[in-house]
Formats: structure tokens, sequence, C-alpha cells
């Protein structure tokens, strides 16, 4: 699998405390690596457009979408950030 970067994720990420950048980084190579880790709770939004979200942490989520063999990376955020997956 591959990752793709919506402008929008980008936006959120560097707006994000360097420490918290950092997670992020440690997330999604879990992501990349093994999707079922425990660290991650992925589950699918309830969402039409088929979106999954991911923890970064136990306030910081991620959003994302399937395509063949690329996660594209839509948002990640608060909690707030899921209403605007």
């Amino acid at each position: 699998m591959k990752l793709s970067f919506t402008k929008t994720f980008i936006r959120d990420y560097h707006n994000l405390p360097q420490s918290l950048q950092e997670t992020v980084d440690k997330q999604l190579e879990l992501l990349l690596s093994n999707q079922r880790h425990p660290s991650l709770n992925i589950k699918k939004m309830n969402d039409p457009r088929n979106i999954w979200e991911g923890r970064v942490t136990a306030s910081y989520r991620f959003t994302f979408q399937i395509e063949g063999d690329i996660y594209i990376m839509r948002r990640v955020g608060t909690h707030d950030t899921l209403k605007k997956p």
C-alpha cells in the first residue's frame, strides 16, 4: 500500500504541534505495515463516501479512503475533524 495526501490533510498536519506530527508519522507507518494494529483502532465511518478513521492519540484521529493499493489521507485532527471527514 501507498499513501496519498489531500491538500486538506497536509494543511491539518502542518497546523499540529511538532510532537503530534511525529505521532501521526508513527501511526501512518503502522497503517502501512499493519492496518489491524490495535493502536490504530481502524473503523469505517458512517459516511456514503466509504471513509475510514484511525487513531493518532486518545483525542486525535485521521480519516482516509482506500482506492486500489492507495490510502488517500483526507483529514487529521481532533474529534471535531470527524464531523467533516
